[in-house]
Order: structure tokens, then sequence, then C-alpha cells
């Protein structure tokens, strides 16, 4: 979820948890192997930063930004030139450097985002030089109109308007599942960036801005829907992740919920993460193995006030029986060691963003991080000016012991 622009806008229900059998493969942080023993992870280790700058716009691309008002925003006026390649909330990693990253809505919610033209950035880090080179990137469109509901263009180019997209996974023909929080709905592109099918609703779920509400009453926050989405090693289970509490459950709970993908419909199966603080929010989930996942969960601050910035291991099986997945710190993203004082930064290294919103594993033990920088509203590495996009990569204390299929 972006955090909106600075001046542009201003009874417990018990869930019925049901954890599939899967198999025990010996990842419970007790296999024996040094510095496996109790589970946990030390201090983690800035290998890598990258960054593009705040102010990079897709070429050729059409202005933007014409919604959200004349007065300066850290140091940066609307409109826009351009389409800029901002609002990072989703990577996947592609195999010769390159990432495909998601943007998201735009600039903060659905009335201003209209001339967002929502899309899939390609970019490419380079960490000796310390840049980010964006080489190409596909725009979201429905031109067989699978949408049943009104759209912002009449070339149906989706805009943040339309979908808040914040999550995104690949499949193994080469089509994407991406996560949207409007709805929320599962939507399912081409290659190419086309949609497929009819957006996929959550039953019994609905945001505010959910097009089926017809006067009924929400019961998930504001672009609270589907912020993480991870999928199953095999392919044939998508588990979207809500970054709102619904209606009735528990304080600072999120549910995580399955799909089929070849039945194209949920299983009835749940899980509940449950937040460090109910006001926190999480950026990311990615797969690990068949029982484990990786959560990004944050504050809503950045800067010095920021407090939780934290990647964490979960583990669905929920071994403590306390009907919630386990979670282990894996690495805290405001206290990461820099020894080689990357980045031209001390020898403690913060990633103080209000969102963080991008994980995915490089090896066993390295994991890229990205931040959502809001453009222009968020002002996390130096007040007053608006942030770039920060590319890092990180060494755990210990290895993940993941599937091979999770580190492709």
């Amino acid at each position: 979820m972006k955090r909106t622009m600075i001046g542009l806008s201003a009874a417990v229900l018990a869930l019925s948890l049901s954890a599939p059998a899967f198999a025990d493969h010996g990842h419970d942080g007790h296999d024996g192997r040094p510095g496996h023993g109790d589970g946990k992870f030390g201090r983690a280790t800035l290998t890598g930063f990258a960054s593009l700058p705040a102010e990079t716009y897709v070429p050729g691309s059409e202005p933007s930004g014409f919604k959200l008002g004349t007065a300066p925003v850290n140091g940066i006026t609307a409109p826009f030139p351009g389409q800029p390649v901002q609002g990072f909330s989703g990577v996947l990693r592609r195999g010769d450097g390159s990432f495909d990253v998601l943007s998201d809505n735009g600039y903060g919610n659905k009335a201003n985002s209209s001339d967002f033209l929502l899309r899939i950035q390609r970019l490419k880090p380079d960490f000796r030089s310390g840049a980010v080179k964006v080489t190409g990137g596909i725009n979201l469109s429905d031109p067989d109109r699978r949408v049943p509901f009104p759209l912002t263009r009449q070339d149906r180019t989706l805009t943040g308007s339309d979908f808040d997209v914040e999550s995104i996974v690949g499949s193994s023909d080469g089509t994407y599942w991406i996560g949207d929080e409007f709805g929320p709905f599962l939507l399912h592109f081409s290659s190419t960036g086309k949609l497929l099918e009819a957006p996929i609703a959550l039953p019994g779920v609905q945001a505010p801005e959910n097009p089926y509400l017809n006067g009924a009453q929400p019961n998930l926050g504001g672009s609270k829907g589907f912020e993480g989405m991870a999928r199953s090693v095999d392919g044939r289970k998508l588990y979207p992740m809500l970054e709102g509490t619904v209606a009735g459950d528990p304080a600072g709970s999120l549910r995580i919920n399955e799909f089929d993908v070849r039945k194209r419909s949920y299983t009835g199966r749940k899980w509940i993460y449950q937040l460090e603080a109910p006001g926190n929010a999480i950026g990311d989930m990615i797969t690990v193995d068949e029982n484990r996942f990786l959560v990004i969960e944050r504050d809503n601050e950045q800067g010095d006030a920021a407090k939780l910035k934290k990647i964490y291991l979960i583990d669905v099986r929920d071994r403590d029986r306390d009907g919630k997945v386990d979670k282990t710190q894996v690495a805290d993203l405001l206290d990461l060691a820099n020894p080689k004082r990357l980045g031209g930064f001390g020898t403690t290294f913060r990633f103080p963003f209000v969102t963080i919103e991008d994980v995915v594993i490089l090896d066993d033990s390295t994991l890229g991080v990205l931040n959502d920088n809001n453009f222009p509203g968020s002002s996390g590495r130096t007040p007053g000016k608006a942030d770039n996009n920060e590319f890092i990569t990180v060494r755990l204390s210990r290895s993940l012991d993941a599937d091979p299929r999770a580190t492709r």
C-alpha cells in the first residue's frame, strides 16, 4: 500500500485454520548443522547497494500527475514529464542479472492516479557502479475486455484508478499473477501484459474500492488487499496475503489464503500472520519452501522515526500451536552491518523507508531488497528530498536451506 502523499489527499471472529499436511523436510532450525541449532539468525550484512534516481521516467511515455496539485512535494512539482519508474511493490528475478519489478497504483489512491499507467518495469542493478539501469518494461492492459466493470481509459490500458497492484509471481509458462488491493483481486496477465481472464475476487472480503460493493459495508481497509503473494514451489498454488485485518478478526492479524491455480478457485485453507503491532503493515511475501516463506514487516514511519523494518521467516506448520504462523527474524533492515561502508554510509546501514515492499532470494543466504519510494512523497533518506529507489543485497548470518526451486 502506498502512503498518501503529504498535502495531496487527505468482537473477535474465530478464524478456522487448516494447515495442509506438508512433508517435514527438517527445516525447523534443529538440523544439527553449525549455527543452526537454535533456529535463530544473527545480524545481517549489507553486501550490495545501487540506486535509481527518483526523477526517472519511462522514455517516450505520457505525462502524468495532473491530479496532484501544483504545490512542490519534496522539491518536485507535478505534473511530471512522463511516467515515473517508481512505486516498486514486487520483484521477480529473471536469471540474467535483471529483474521484473512491479510499479503499484501510482500516486497513493484511486482518485489521483488515473493518469498513472500500471507497468512491470525491467531493471538491471550494477552493484559495482552503484547504478540501476532501466532496460525496458511492459504496460498492463485489458484489450480483450476481461474486466466486467468500467475502466478509466477507452484504450483499456490499466491505470492506478482501476487497480492497485502490489504483489507479483511468475509462472513457468511466462505469465504473471498479480495481487490487487482494491478488490482485492487476483489478476492473470500474459508475458506481454495482457489480462487473460476476469479478475478473481476473494470470497467474503471487500475493500472500500471494490466495484461490486453496491452500497454494502466493506470489511477491509482501503487499499489493504493483496500486498504480498507467494507461489508454491511446484507452481500449483498461490498464497496471497492481505495487508489489512478483516473486520472481526483479532487486531493486527492478517489472513494468508491458498488459491489453486489449476482449479482457479480458493481452497478454503488459510493461515494467520500476527503483526508485531496492529499499526504495522507487511510489504511482501515470497516462498522459501513448501512450508516456509519470507515476509517483510514494517512500521509506518521513515527516517530517524522508523523503528521496525524487518524480514521474518515464517512457518505455516505452527509448531507452537498458537493458531498463527511461526515467525523468526532473519534481518533487521535498520541495523545491517556495513563493514565495507557501501553506498558511502557508515558501518551500520539503515534502510529507513516508510514502504519497503520487495524481497527476492538471490542465493541461499543472500536477499535482494527494494523500497517503494512513493514518488515524490517519501523522504526517508534525506528530509525534504524525494527518495530514490534503492536496491540492496543482504547476506544473512546463515543459510535459509531453501528449496532449490525457490532460488531460481
